[in-house]
């Protein structure tokens, strides 16, 4: 599977401008994948209908190869850019096709939402806030012990009427 990872960083946030920095921003590194998402980008927003019926025929230009369409086009569903519309779609009027969407600026207006609530302070509890420090403490040193080798590990002490 392609990985998902973006760049996300507020400087970055920031300085975006245009879609061409968008697509830098989703698919840093790779020219290729970035020409790409422009190509369906702009097919998709302005396309007459805002459902294109086949990616493959409506970006059919120089550069733009099968297996980078695919991978571009699986990236962008997965981030919740791009949807799949079946012909059982009565809001699409019972069309196949591929549609811009709004599930990602959604998700990113959730964690917004979620970052400004865990800030605050009223409501919250600091011996709560201190169990969830305690739990990702033990995690932690769940997880060292699970990936060091058997014989570096602490012995386990046996409870008496017990056995092995």
């Amino acid at each position: 599977m392609a990985s998902t990872r973006i760049q996300f960083d507020h400087n970055r946030l920031s300085r975006i401008e245009d879609a061409g920095d968008l697509a830098e921003l989703l698919f840093p590194g790779n020219r290729n994948q970035q020409h790409c998402f422009l190509v369906l980008w702009f097919t998709l927003k302005w396309h007459d209908r805002r459902l294109v019926p086949n990616l493959g025929r409506g970006t059919a230009l120089p550069g733009v190869s099968r297996r980078t369409l695919e991978r571009v086009r699986a990236k962008l569903r997965r981030l919740g850019l791009l949807d799949h519309v079946t012909r059982f779609s009565a809001r699409h009027g019972y069309r196949d096709g591929w549609v811009l969407s709004s599930r990602f600026e959604n998700g990113l207006r959730q964690l917004a939402d979620k970052v400004a609530t865990f800030r605050a302070t009223a409501g919250r509890s600091q011996e709560k806030e201190q169990l969830l420090i305690d739990l990702a403490a033990a995690r932690c040193t769940l997880t060292r012990f699970r990936d060091e080798p058997t014989q570096s590990r602490p012995e386990t002490p046996v409870v008496r009427g017990e056995t092995q």
